[in-house]
C-alpha cells in the first residue's frame, strides 16, 4: 500500500465545491467561506478559467486553508493544480497515475469511490479520503455496509446530493468529510448568499456531530 498524505488535521471536514465559479469572482466568495468556518476549497477543472481562480486563492488564502482542485481526471491537469498552489486534489474517479502525481506534489487526495473494489483500490494507490460519489444513491446505509470492511481510521467522506438537510444521517453511520456542492454555491450567487447557505451548513455539522457526541 502506497504511503499516503495525511488528511489534514481540520476543524471540520467540510470541502466547499465551487463549480461553476469565475476569477473575478473567487476571493470573496472564499473568503465569506472561511470567515464561517470553512477550511477546504475546491474548485473543480471545469469551472471557468480553474486555475486562474485556484492561483489567486492559494496565494491569498493557502497559509491558512486547503486550496485545490475537484474533476481532476489527468496526471497534468494534477501538475497544473499543484503549480497553480493547489494542495487539494479531488477527483470523480480512481486513477492511480493521477493519486501518483498528487503524492510527488505532496497534495492531499481524495478520489471518488462507489464499490469496496474501488475504495481498497483507492487506499492501495495512497489515497488521504474516499469520497463516496454520488453519496445520494448509496445513501447512509449503503456506505455504513461497507465501512464495515474497511480499514479502521480511513476517512470517509460524502459527497453528491448531500446538504445540511441531511449530513446528520450520514454522521450517524461514520462518515466524518462531506462535499458540499450546489446546497452551498450555485453560480452567480453572491458573498451575501453564500455566507446564509455556509452558516446552515456549518450549524448542521455541529449539530450532527454534538448528536453523536
Amino acid at each position: 500500500m502506497t504511503q499516503s498524505v495525511a488528511w489534514p488535521p481540520v476543524k471540520r471536514s467540510l470541502v466547499a465545491i465551487l463549480r461553476g465559479i469565475r476569477p473575478e469572482e473567487c476571493e470573496g466568495i472564499v473568503e465569506v467561506l472561511i470567515e464561517a468556518g470553512f477550511e477546504m476549497i475546491e474548485v473543480p477543472l471545469n469551472s471557468p478559467d480553474p486555475f486562474v481562480s485556484i492561483g489567486r486563492l492559494a496565494r491569498r488564502f493557502g497559509n491558512d486553508s486547503l486550496i485545490g482542485a475537484g474533476t481532476v481526471v489527468s496526471a497534468p491537469d494534477c501538475v497544473r493544480v499543484a503549480e497553480a498552489g493547489g494542495r487539494l486534489m479531488v477527483s470523480p474517479n480512481v486513477d492511480a497515475e493521477v493519486l501518483a502525481t498528487a503524492q510527488a506534489y505532496d497534495m492531499v487526495t481524495m478520489p471518488g469511490v462507489f464499490t469496496p473494489t474501488e475504495a481498497f483500490l483507492a487506499l492501495r494507490c495512497g489515497a488521504s479520503a474516499l469520497k463516496y460519489f454520488p453519496a445520494s444513491v448509496l445513501g447512509p446505509s449503503g456506505i455504513a455496509a461497507q465501512l464495515a470492511v474497511l480499514p479502521k481510521g480511513v476517512v470517509v467522506g460524502a459527497v453528491g446530493g448531500v446538504s445540511e438537510k441531511n449530513l446528520a444521517g450520514y454522521v450517524a453511520v461514520g462518515v466524518s468529510a462531506f462535499g458540499l456542492g450546489s446546497s452551498l454555491y450555485k453560480p452567480g450567487m453572491r458573498p451575501d448568499d453564500v455566507r446564509v447557505t455556509a452558516l446552515a451548513s456549518i450549524r448542521a455539522y455541529d449539530d450532527a456531530l454534538m448528536q453523536q457526541a
